[in-house]
């Protein structure tokens, strides 16, 4: 089946459907940016006084209460996992730069 054959009212929900997640992603990335600029005042304020980039009793704590967090909304605590480790991952390479800048 082609795009041209698709129902109208299919188009029309998928029009729809996408929008929303166009703008479910612009909140998420948004969102990221302003985690960053917090995780970046951490960074700073670990290099001004000699703490280690990296804290991971913090992040063990984190990343139990993010894969609880994804439990209650329905969301795959495996992904959501994965995705803070990520995100942790880029947060401690940003320390790491600001701690050698300093």
């Amino acid at each position: 089946m082609t795009n041209s054959e698709i129902d109208e009212s299919v188009r029309a929900e998928l029009t729809r459907l996408r929008e929303s997640i166009d703008n479910i992603d612009a909140a998420v990335v948004h969102m990221l940016a302003e985690r960053f600029k917090c995780t970046q005042q951490v960074g700073h304020l670990k290099a001004a006084h000699k703490l280690p980039p990296a804290d991971p009793a913090r992040e063990a704590r984190q990343i139990a209460r993010l894969r609880q967090l994804a439990e209650s909304a329905k969301l795959d605590p495996a992904f959501a996992e994965k995705l803070l480790n990520f995100i942790i991952a880029e947060v401690i390479r940003h320390h790491e730069t600001i701690a050698d800048q300093r």
